[in-house]
């Protein structure tokens, strides 16, 4: 579940605001997106994926909200770090090759 939209890191791109299967944020003109309907949130990971400053923190755990704060994920590394993992982002290495899907997908469509 959407758990962090940091305010000091949000540059109001929108981009959450676009890509969100579930409406979940509400674009707010001047100002930074709002999470307007929480509890929609599927932790899909789609707008922390697509946030360009990584001001977002999704929990992996979908059911509740878990009381979590920006400083303490900064702290540990946790914002932005589902987007390193998959190797999404300037400067970091893909992983698309350790994908069991991507390989089968490379298989698949081999020169034979």
């Amino acid at each position: 579940m959407i758990e962090i939209l940091s305010k000091d890191r949000c540059i109001s791109c929108n981009q959450c605001v676009s890509v969100c299967p579930t409406n979940v944020f509400e674009a707010v003109p001047g100002d930074i997106p709002v999470i307007a309907r929480q509890s929609d949130c599927q932790s899909c990971f789609m707008c922390e994926l697509y946030c360009p400053t990584d001001a977002l923190f999704v929990s992996p755990v979908a059911e509740a909200r878990h009381h979590v704060e920006e400083h303490e994920l900064a702290e540990k590394g946790l914002i932005g770090s589902y987007k390193a993992d998959l190797g999404w982002g300037k400067g970091r290495q893909s992983t698309a090759a350790a994908d069991g899907s991507y390989v089968i997908f490379q298989r698949m469509h081999a020169s034979h």
